[in-house]
């Protein structure tokens, strides 16, 4: 500390109207929503000086200087040291100019406030700006997957977990019987030949080279599940038409179960994307949003309580295209609970408006970040108050907060957090990577894994995911054969 304030009375005599930043925390896992609090910090001053809070009941399991070496490590932090005297007196010899803290203190009892006041400081309270997101940064990748991945040591030393023991459970989960309910869609992929550039109109001109279909939403979810192994029921909403027996065709080739329920009222989802040079250009939605009547929904039920009964797990996979009624998400879960039956749920919200807290009592979350402020109506928390925040409120057990190029943030019950990193730098395709990381995750927890490694094995399968074009179901091998690259 004696050295540092030297350091910080010299840059104080030689730029005396230039400003410094303090930030302190207990910084156990560096995750995302550290990274934004130091960037907003970093950005409000010249330079950014870190506090360490030494050892206490939450950071005990981490030794002190690792966490101080990993917060030294970052590019934003000018300086840090640990923070072994009393915060107030820490803050009187250091003399920022602002501290920043979490949005979430703001309400709280601040001990800053007063020494701040005397010292002429100001404290501030947000938690940062997003991070890009993995749509925002998609860059040109090989036309084949590669098998490939980074491996998280840190992650898996931390929760004591081997290549071995990863590759048993993927065995394990050929034993699980699921039930997958939710939205089916048909991923249409228009690949096309740019002709140039329209002369009547500012439009760029292309033509369709060839077409490809696939398996998307809660029909993919259902066909990584058989993919896996797992022996698969799965129920689905559809219109009539080709996209329909499409959707009746490719079940029937993945292995899967399905009971198609019939709406006259709706078509069956379809999603095109036209493609030029691997880049999308134009999306075009084929669907309808209003929810199945209650005659329907009845039906869907008697057919749905025999296959909940003996399931170990209940997914629900929600577009919110309607197909999931409030009444009759309550009456399954009800169902599972009663049998102790572990449910996972993702509710999406890219183009549409969705509430994952809605799927309550369930083992697992998957949401985006985005799907998580729009479901607690938050959107200055921190990374790890907005998990607690959802996990509250749809009292559920665990979370896995997905962030993109960021990765995911792994919340158990409140009480424990953890980050895991992109493992595909080189992401060609980002649709389905959510679907890939809840199947395989919840199939992980309900083969008798942890959290831990079922977020580690659901990272894996959404980095095979995204390393391709369009959804193709995954595949144990697949799996196990990326675990082989980490030995």
């Amino acid at each position: 500390m004696e050295q540092l304030l030297s350091i910080l009375r010299t840059f104080r005599r030689q730029h005396a109207q230039q400003r410094i930043s303090f930030v302190s925390g207990n910084f156990k896992v560096i995750h995302p929503g550290h990274i934004r609090l130091l960037r907003f910090a970093k950005e409000m001053a010249d330079l950014l000086v870190v506090g360490v809070l030494p050892r206490n009941d939450f950071n005990a399991d981490i030794d002190e200087q690792d966490r101080l070496y990993n917060v030294q490590a970052l590019s934003m932090v000018d300086y840090a040291c640990m923070v072994n005297d009393p915060l107030g007196e820490t803050l009187r010899a250091l003399r920022p100019d602002f501290v920043i803290k979490g949005k979430e203190h703001e309400q709280a009892e601040n001990i800053e406030w007063q020494v701040l006041e005397e010292i002429g400081g100001k404290l501030i309270f947000s938690s940062g700006q997003p991070l890009p997101s993995a749509m925002d940064c998609v860059s040109a990748a090989p036309v084949q997957a590669s098998t490939r991945l980074i491996q998280p040591h840190a992650y898996m030393d931390r929760h004591s977990l081997s290549v071995q023991s990863l590759a048993n459970l993927v065995e394990r989960i050929k034993k699980v019987e699921v039930c997958v309910v939710g939205d089916v869609i048909v991923d249409e992929y228009i690949n096309c030949d740019a002709l140039g550039m329209s002369q009547e109109d500012p439009t760029v001109v292309v033509t369709p080279i060839d077409t490809q279909r696939y398996l998307g939403g809660a029909g993919i979810v259902a066909a990584h599940a058989a993919g896996l192994g797992a022996s698969v029921n799965f129920a689905a909403v559809c219109g009539e038409g080709d996209a329909a027996e499409f959707v009746s065709e490719k079940c029937q080739d993945y292995g899967v179960t399905c009971d198609l329920f019939s709406d006259s009222t709706r078509p069956t989802t379809l999603k095109q994307r036209f493609r030029c040079r691997g880049k999308t250009m134009l999306r075009v939605s084929h669907l309808r949003q209003h929810g199945v009547d209650k005659k329907l929904t009845e039906e869907m039920l008697a057919k749905l309580r025999p296959q909940v009964a003996k399931a170990q797990l209940l997914i629900f996979s929600d577009f919110n295209y309607g197909c999931l009624p409030q009444p009759l998400v309550d009456q399954l879960t009800e169902w599972a609970n009663a049998k102790q039956t572990l449910i996972a749920a993702d509710s999406q919200s890219s183009s549409q408006m969705g509430d994952v807290s809605r799927f309550r009592s369930t083992h697992l979350l998957t949401p985006t970040e985005r799907e998580a402020r729009l479901a607690v109506h938050d959107f200055e928390a921190g990374l790890v108050v907005l998990a607690d925040l959802l996990l509250k409120k749809a009292t559920a057990r665990n979370v896995i907060l997905t962030l993109g190029e960021s990765g995911v943030l792994v919340q158990q019950d409140s009480s424990a957090t953890d980050q895991l990193p992109a493992l595909n730098p080189a992401a060609r395709d980002v649709v389905g990577a959510g679907d890939s990381l809840l199947v395989v995750a919840s199939l992980a927890l309900a083969a008798g894994g942890n959290i831990w490694e079922s977020a580690c094995l659901g990272s894996v399968a959404a980095g095979i995911q995204v390393g391709r074009q369009g959804n193709v179901p995954l595949s144990a091998d697949e799996i196990v054969a990326c675990l082989q690259h980490w030995r």
